[in-house]
């Protein structure tokens, strides 16, 4: 069984992950607000692959017999200076996530709870991946500038991604 400390650090994560779908959707309708339609369709989809990353936490929950308690969701922010600065607040997001997987597979492994720490590195995985597009995205966005092409042509490339 699972402690209540794992739990309750599990619920937090739930929180968290619903969050960093909410505020990528808030990122999305920023860039819509500008006629920026790949930049939000980008957007867009990493709200969904945030709020399924919640999803696979709150069914291990219930594979493992604990409870799920889902908190309120803090409301996020909804406009940007630059949009070089929507990038740079992902990229710090990003690493408070993987600050926050860290601690619980920490936390998992002083509880001896081996399937809880086996769970989690997926996740441990996925934030290698989520930091390094984050960091990626902020680099081409400082390449850019001021440069309205290369704005045009990366709101081409991110409007090209698709679901995986």
């Amino acid at each position: 069984m699972t402690s209540k400390k794992v739990q309750d650090a599990l619920n937090k994560q739930i929180n968290a992950e619903l969050y960093s779908s909410y505020l990528y959707l808030s990122m999305a309708a920023f860039f819509e607000s500008h006629d920026l339609q790949g930049f939000a369709k980008w957007f867009r989809l990493q709200a969904d692959e945030e709020y399924s990353h919640g999803m696979k936490i709150f069914d291990y929950m219930h594979d493992i017999g604990g409870k799920v308690t889902l908190s309120k969701i803090e409301g996020p922010k909804t406009d940007w200076d630059s949009f070089l600065s929507v990038f740079q607040e992902t990229s710090k997001h990003e690493q408070e996530v993987t600050k926050s997987i860290n601690d619980i597979v920490d936390l998992a492994m002083a509880e001896k709870d081996h399937a809880t720490v086996n769970f989690l590195q997926w996740f441990v995985g996925e934030q290698v991946e989520e930091e390094a597009t984050a960091e990626q995205n902020v680099r081409k966005m400082e390449m850019i500038g001021d440069s309205k092409s290369g704005l045009y042509m990366l709101n081409r490339e991110l409007g090209s991604r698709v679901t995986q």
